[in-house]
């Protein structure tokens, strides 16, 4: 696997660092019954055996949906 196709896993706290959002809020878009909800916000995975554990989000879904919110909220400053 080349280093440009490679998995990149993020823990929580960097996602809260590369979204400005805390710990509440990123747990807030994940639940359906929360009004912070958002169907977009990319799914941790399970990093445990038994789905209670620790997660982990992959980066290359963070940045997407990092830059979909930039172009929803300013237009497609990327083309």
């Amino acid at each position: 696997m080349s280093s440009s196709s490679q998995i990149r896993l993020l823990r929580r706290v960097q996602v809260e660092a590369l979204t400005g959002l805390k710990r509440s809020s990123i747990y807030g878009r994940l639940n359906p019954n929360c009004k912070q909800f958002d169907k977009t916000f990319p799914r941790p995975i399970s990093l445990s055996p038994t789905n209670r554990g620790s997660v982990a989000w992959l980066e290359v879904e963070v940045m997407a949906w990092i830059q979909g919110r930039i172009i929803a909220s300013r237009g497609d400053v990327f083309n």
